[in-house]
């Protein structure tokens, strides 16, 4: 067996985010052991997530949503101790964080819930801001794991909070991003320069980190992915699912969710979420193939392109499809534990993309190996071909209403 130390980190999923991550504790002096679903030819690479705890007290969580955290704690568990600290870095559900932090507690260890901001420079460069709760002997014992590759770490408070934070700055990211691009559409059929916007918006109180990161990206139609379109999507339907859940109103998250699906429909998840801009700019270049591989996180083994389930609780539904306000006239507002109790809803890629793409690429997506396929694009429907369905609909009604006059 590998020889346990303090300074032995483990690193379970290595996307985007996980090796950069990695690159950084070691190269601050951390005996850095990690595990990933897709091996990979890097110094410490063990067999199996229970390894990484067998041999490190710390265990650093980098997977793509709640069934994959959940999963990876199952496994680990068998080999937790009380010397253990379990950091959850996903953006997962607040019950599923919890879930996961009750397994890790039974077993005597603990557990920080650590969600972060931050692309992958800023992973790269040790510049991540993790938003953390949990409990204060183990926040404080686990500061020096989080400070290697932040450069803020923010105590939120109970578990489950930290995400919430988080939740609800991606609802921010992506309203300003889509807001952008519907910007961007106004200024061009003005016939302005697109430059000229960018210059107005640097002098401008509205202007923000993300948007000098992404305007000039968005009109270069550079859609490298730093925060991919599918993950962007699935915490918009976290924040959703959480405004049913407080039966809030979020009219500017459910417009974001949905843009965001039209592009994964359209077989761009892979892209990033910045690729909204394609509902306004047609011409633009496909993501670079060698970028169109990376993960953010480590996927689940039985990963696919997410699904909305064909049965769900009806307000859930309802707010998928647009239609929350007639669900609840109908129905009434859910309850906590109703909506609580549902397992997230997933959402389904329509396009032809993700109905013919291999087992390969389905179980690793774009940011996480380098030679899966870029998604093929499928073109959205052309106004003309609107226009063919409608006048056979006014054809129907009109013979229906003249009906009874006939001979």
């Amino acid at each position: 067996m590998l020889r346990r130390s303090q300074r032995n980190v483990g690193i379970i999923g290595l996307g985007i985010i996980g090796t950069r991550v990695m690159d950084t504790l070691r190269h601050k002096g951390f005996h850095v052991f990690v595990w990933n679903r897709s091996p990979r030819p890097i110094p410490n690479f063990v067999g199996a997530p229970a390894e990484i705890a067998e041999t490190c007290d710390y265990v650093q969580i980098f997977v793509s949503d709640d069934d994959a955290l959940l999963d990876i704690v199952q496994q680990i568990s068998p080999a937790l101790t009380p010397r253990h600290i379990v950091l959850a870095h996903p953006t997962v559900a607040p019950h599923s964080m919890r879930a996961a932090a009750d397994i890790v507690e039974r077993r005597g260890a603990r557990f920080v819930e650590a969600p972060f901001t931050g692309s992958k420079i800023g992973a790269e460069k040790g510049e991540l801001v993790y938003y953390v709760a949990g409990d204060e002997a183990a926040l404080r014992e686990a500061r020096p794991i989080l400070e290697a590759s932040a450069k803020e770490i923010i105590e939120i408070g109970e578990i489950g909070q930290a995400t919430a934070i988080k939740v609800a700055t991606n609802i921010v990211t992506a309203a300003a991003v889509q807001a952008a691009a519907e910007a961007l559409a106004l200024v061009q059929n003005s016939g302005v320069s697109l430059e000229k916007f960018i210059a107005a918006m640097q002098s401008n109180a509205s202007n923000s980190g993300v948007l000098s990161l992404k305007l000039p990206k968005m009109i270069e139609g550079d859609f490298e992915p730093h925060f991919s379109i599918k993950h962007m999507l699935k915490d918009m339907q976290i924040a959703t699912r959480l405004g049913l859940l407080n039966h809030l109103e979020l009219s500017v998250t459910t417009a974001a969710r949905d843009r965001l699906l039209e592009q994964m429909q359209l077989g761009y998840g892979d892209e990033d979420f910045s690729a909204v801009a394609r509902k306004y700019f047609h011409e633009i270049r496909p993501v670079r193939q060698q970028e169109a591989d990376l993960e953010l996180f480590e996927q689940p083994r039985e990963a696919e392109q997410p699904t909305i389930p064909s049965e769900m609780e009806a307000p859930v539904a309802a707010a998928w499809n647009n239609e929350a306000e007639p669900a609840k006239a109908e129905m009434g507002s859910p309850t906590p534990e109703a909506v609580e109790s549902e397992p997230m809803p997933k959402i389904e890629a329509l396009g032809s993309a993700a109905e013919t793409a291999s087992e390969g690429e389905k179980e690793d997506p774009d940011l996480q190996s380098e030679n899966a396929a870029t998604p093929e694009s499928t073109a959205p429907a052309q106004p003309e071909e609107a226009a063919d369905v409608m006048p056979s609909h006014r054809g129907f009604f009109d013979r229906l209403l003249g009906r009874g006059s006939e001979p």
